[in-house]
């Protein structure tokens, strides 16, 4: 691989873990000091390696320049002279080392998303700290993921990284106390990244992709650790790892989205779809009935490629507890679809027209779908309303295609 590929993948895979041990040895306060580090030791990277070439260990080459970058800048730097070195009470030679072991960068991570997911931190603000620190994203990803600019994301991020100062948060495990309620904010950190990725907007579908697969390898390390391995940490595993899937038949080449009743069920990744089967069981060990353990249930059926009705009956009684541990006016949406197999579209329409999500092209979409053996003029101002709604070029191809069906 050249340097030019093989920088950008080293820097997505390589670039987080750094700046964790980093921020682990000198502090969440030095947060930019680490960022800072991280980034020379690219640069002197991308220099050295477009002239004399890919070392022999690219990965051990970096860790050995962030090393003596970190040992350099402490050494000359006041915050070294005036609060690292007096606590430490230690020779720099001596206490001073970048241990970028497994264990070390494992376990800096795993601490580096309690940090980052801390509660005093908007929502927004954790995913995009998250994008950045944890899964190694530019500031150009980040805004494409959020369909802003680059301006807003670096606005974003100071104002979290203040916060942090402000809160005084350290890298490092809850108290056993407080681990569980953290633990939710983590989780929900994590659940909305994937669904940046799963339900984005964004016409990039690379970005689409990395961020399901980013958001199930944070996951993962929390299901690694026996601090954090929990049901509902394996629920929401599973949930991630049945959606994504799925990834490659949601969509056309041209970006369009495929309908689920339209996907070809031979693109669905089935090692996801194993992997998903085994989180699931281990989700069942607790007693704590989690939205992630019943929408992780969703997802299951919705891989099982037989069209029966017992599928479409325990989607059905999976959304109804669903809705009954935390409302949602999409997952009631969503509901009515698998009521329209189970029992009649009328009713279906009945239930869907109650909700009366008037801003949500998927809403309008829905109604046209159900509509279409019932009504054909109103699955057509149904179709046509989703399209005046819908945010992308992508969804209105497809609506216009609905549309071009019923004429």
């Amino acid at each position: 691989m050249n340097t030019e590929d093989l920088l950008p993948h080293l820097f997505r895979m390589e670039y987080s873990k750094i700046v964790s041990v980093l921020c682990k040895l000198i502090g969440f306060e030095n947060l930019e000091i680490a960022e800072e580090i991280a980034s020379e030791t690219f640069l002197t990277a991308m220099e050295v390696w477009g002239i004399k070439g890919n070392p022999e260990n690219p990965t051990a080459w970096l860790y050995s320049v962030a090393k003596n970058k970190t040992k350099n800048h402490l050494q000359r730097n006041s915050i070294f002279e005036n609060k690292i070195l007096p606590e430490l009470k230690k020779p720099v030679s001596e206490s001073l080392e970048l241990n970028l072991s497994e264990t070390n960068i494992f376990d800096s991570q795993l601490q580096m998303i309690f940090a980052v997911c801390h509660p005093s931190i908007p929502s927004e603000s954790q995913i995009g700290l998250a994008l950045r620190i944890l899964c190694g994203f530019g500031i150009e990803e980040i805004a494409d993921a959020f369909l802003t600019n680059k301006e807003t994301v670096n606005k974003r991020l100071f104002r979290a990284k203040e916060k942090l100062r402000e809160e005084k948060i350290r890298i490092g495990m809850p108290p056993a106390e407080e681990l569980e309620t953290r633990l939710e904010t983590v989780l929900s950190t994590i659940y909305l990244l994937f669904n940046e990725g799963y339900y984005s907007i964004s016409q990039n579908r690379t970005i689409r992709k990395d961020l399901c697969f980013e958001a199930i390898r944070l996951c993962t390390m929390l299901a690694e650790s026996k601090e954090t391995n929990s049901p509902q940490v394996n629920a929401l595993l599973a949930l991630m790892c049945f959606h994504s899937s799925r990834l490659e038949a949601r969509q056309e080449e041209s970006g369009e989205l495929i309908l689920y009743q339209d996907q070809n069920a031979n693109l669905w990744n089935r090692d996801l779809i194993q992997k998903g089967q085994v989180f699931l069981g281990l989700s069942a060990n607790g007693t704590k009935l989690t939205k992630y353990h019943l929408e992780a249930g969703i997802a299951y059926w919705h891989t099982q490629k037989e069209e029966t009705k017992e599928k479409w009956e325990n989607i059905l009684q999976l959304y109804d507890q669903l809705l009954q541990i935390q409302y949602s006016p999409i997952a009631a949406l969503n509901r009515t679809y698998a009521l329209a197999k189970v029992k009649d579209k009328r009713l279906a329409i009945y239930e869907a027209e109650k909700l009366n999500v008037q801003e949500n092209h998927f809403y309008f979409a829905l109604l046209g779908e159900l509509y279409i053996d019932i009504d054909p003029v109103q699955a057509k101002e149904n179709f046509q309303k989703a399209f005046t709604l819908a945010k992308t070029q992508f969804d209105r191809s497809s609506i216009q295609k609905r549309l071009e069906t019923l004429i």
